[in-house]
């Protein structure tokens, strides 16, 4: 999986899904019809639909990972904000996903910078740890899409870190990624969205993390690395001040979205298989193309 560095947090993972996904927005009854894939033969998509059918599948379909992604609108309320973020969280593992994805500032979205600084955490503070044991409680890995968290440099800043927490099953971080290219942007009649004002860039890159649905990286798009892109968003107004877009997915290795979230929140899932992606690098293999002695050797920065 591969982190970006964007508006919303997004992930990549190395398989591709096989049966498709999911979508359910809270609080509706889940429904599912078989319909037709998108380009890609053989890949059949589940939708949530108002009448129930019928769904005839392998039992070696089923035991593909399936990752879960999650859109939520955060507000400065991290409490309600948890709520929300957890709802979805305990519904995606009762579908049966291995792993699930939060959007960046998913613990909270505040006013202004002051109110960033204020509402931010350590990691070991009370919000992360309520989610270790949301992990724990529902078992499975949470990817905490972007926290704003109060680094040990805190008393001498004053400025925090946009920091990407991976949890395993068991509840424990196994995995730190703190954003290195900040996002300051003029908004047309939203005003200005300078992410510097508060938050430090990240001093380095992390090593490949390997989860139930494969391995975690930072940085990607779907086509030009062959990766699966799990992108979760934010949605909505968070509050008089900013509204997000929304539209979270999955996009294949081939750029074909695969599951997409319904306005509003809610989730989408996604099966993974590894075969469809050995398959695409075999017939269009970029990978012989790098250039290392331009820009150093995958996974290294350039010497």
């Amino acid at each position: 999986m591969v982190v970006a560095e964007a508006s919303c947090r997004t992930c990549c993972l190395f398989r591709r899904p096989r049966l498709g996904f999911i979508v359910r927005p809270p609080h509706q009854f889940l429904s599912l019809l078989l319909c037709p894939g998108l380009r890609i033969p053989r890949l059949s998509v589940l939708c949530a639909q108002p009448r129930a059918r019928a769904m005839a599948t392998s039992s070696s379909s089923w035991e593909l990972p399936l990752v879960a992604v999650c859109q939520v609108t955060s507000t400065p309320d991290k409490q309600e904000n948890f709520k929300t973020c957890a709802e979805l969280v305990r519904e995606a593992a009762r579908l049966g996903a291995c792993l699930a994805f939060l959007p960046e500032a998913f613990d909270f979205i505040a006013r202004d910078p002051a109110e960033t600084l204020h509402l931010s955490e350590p990691l070991g503070g009370n919000l992360l740890g309520e989610y270790t044991q949301l992990a724990r409680e529902c078992g499975l890995w949470l990817s905490l899409g972007g926290f704003h968290e109060r680094g040990q440099d805190w008393e001498q800043t004053q400025k925090i870190y946009n920091c990407h927490v991976l949890l395993n099953d068991k509840g424990s971080v196994v995995a730190t990624y703190r954003k290195t290219h900040l996002c300051d942007v003029e908004i047309p009649g939203q005003g200005p969205m300078h992410e510097s004002d508060s938050t430090i860039p990240g001093p380095s890159l992390e090593s490949p993390v390997s989860t139930p649905a494969g391995k975690v990286l930072l940085r990607a798009r779907a086509i030009e690395t062959q990766c699966y892109v799990v992108a979760a968003a934010q949605c909505g107004r968070h509050h008089e001040k900013r509204a997000s877009y929304g539209h979270s997915m999955v996009v294949d290795p081939w750029g074909t979205v695969v599951a997409r979230c319904p306005e509003g929140p809610g989730l989408c899932l996604a099966r993974i298989d590894l075969r469809y992606l050995r398959q695409l690098r075999q017939h269009l293999p970029m990978f012989q193309h790098r250039r290392p002695d331009l820009y150093g050797s995958l996974g290294h920065p350039p010497s």
